[in-house]
This record gives C-alpha cells, structure tokens and sequence, in this order.
C-alpha cells in the first residue's frame, strides 16, 4: 500500500483517486450507515469538499482503499467554516451544539474528517497499515502548514486504536448517539507529530465504523443552510 496526499489544485496529478474517494464514502456512509448526506448514485460529497480540504488517501494495486478529509480550523468556505465549528455555531442537523467545550479557530488545529477504509481490506494488519497511512498523511500536510494538533469526530473506540498506532489521542467532549447508525461518536483531539511505530500484533482491530464524521472524519451531518 501507498498514500497519496493533495488538495484540489493537485487532482490531476491523481487521475481518478478524488473520485474513487468519493464514490468509497458513498458506499460506506450513505449505503451501509444510512446517513442523510449530500450523494448521487455515484459518490458522497458534501459543503467540506472545497479549496481549503486537504485529502489522504491510501492506494493499493493503484485503487484507493482508504482515505481522510482535513483542514485547519482557519478555514472558511462561504458560509461555512469546519464541520466542529458549525456544529458548535448550530449550523449542522444531528450534530450536538455541545459536541465540544470550544471550537477552536487557529492555523494550529486542523480537524480530520471523513475517514474510510474498504471492506476490500479484509485482515487486521491490512486495515490497521491503512489507516496508520491515511493519518500519516494528514499529519504530513497539517505540519508542514504549522499544525500541532488535529481534532476528530469518531467513534470512541478509536481513541485506543490510534494510541495503539502511535497517536496519543484523548476524548475532548461528550459522546453523542448519531440519529441515522445508532452509533456513538464523540471529539477527540491528537498532536500532529511523527507517530511512534506500534508493532501490529497490539493493534487493536480497526473498527468498520469511521470517523465522520475522523473523520473523520464529525462529519456528517447535512447543512441547516
């Protein structure tokens, strides 16, 4: 497996790779979790797929099987900024206005979003690799534009899980249950640094459920405007 990182400007150095992205959130967050999000029959993309997003994607034998959304928490895109942000404002349906303490605004923080993994990668080792590739690629980006942390939505199971890869990641709100899975998210917060190599046999099994929404991810709720 290889990652790949870029934002809009970089698409056609990638041939499909956005699209195939695209069309995997589709399957995963609109056809098996159910969500009411922006989609066609094709793919999922939503008001956070703008100039300011940055992609990691993960490829194997030249197919995206893996990816994230991210961007600092400076961003805004018309009415919009980052998907924490307009929860916190009120802005999202199903997203609780309390998610979080504070709703950080500062080129420091970037927030991760839309995290995906294929149902093609079927073993541990395979989805704990990609992952691992995925967030190893939004931390590169966020770093090199002077983040030092990157806060997520994501189940909370995934807080042991990216500890266990070498994110030390910790809860920063309340978990919330989502109205469309029945599934329960909740903020959590990382440092954007070089993660420490975890031997794969203490992974923890990457859950088929993502961040949104991590994140996604937060992330997945559709725009009261």
């Amino acid at each position: 497996m290889e990652k790949i990182t870029f934002n809009l400007t970089e698409l056609h150095k990638h041939g499909p790779a956005f699209f195939e992205f695209l069309a995997l959130r589709k399957q995963f967050f609109v056809d098996q979790l159910g969500w009411d999000i922006p989609h066609d029959d094709d793919v999922e993309m939503d008001q956070y797929d703008n100039p300011k997003a940055y992609y990691s994607l993960v490829l194997k034998d030249g197919k995206v099987v893996g990816g994230m959304r991210a961007m600092a928490t400076t961003a805004q895109w018309g009415a919009h900024t980052y998907m924490l942000r307009d929860a916190v404002d009120g802005k999202l349906i199903g997203i609780p206005a309390d998610i979080i303490p504070h709703a950080e605004v500062t080129p420091n923080v970037w927030e991760a979003t839309r995290v995906v993994i294929s149902d093609a990668l079927t073993t541990h080792a395979e989805r704990s690799e990609c992952l691992a590739l995925v967030l190893d690629g939004v931390v590169e980006q966020a770093t090199a534009q002077g983040a030092t942390e990157i806060v997520a939505l994501c189940p909370p199971v995934f807080a042991r899980t990216l500890r266990q890869l070498g994110y030390p990641a910790k809860i920063i709100g309340e978990p919330y249950t989502n109205l469309h899975d029945d599934r329960r998210y909740v903020a959590m917060a990382m440092p954007a640094v070089r993660r420490k190599t975890a031997k794969s046999a203490q992974v923890a099994p990457v859950p088929r459920s993502s961040t949104h929404r991590l994140p996604a991810q937060a992330l997945h709720a559709p725009s009261k405007l």
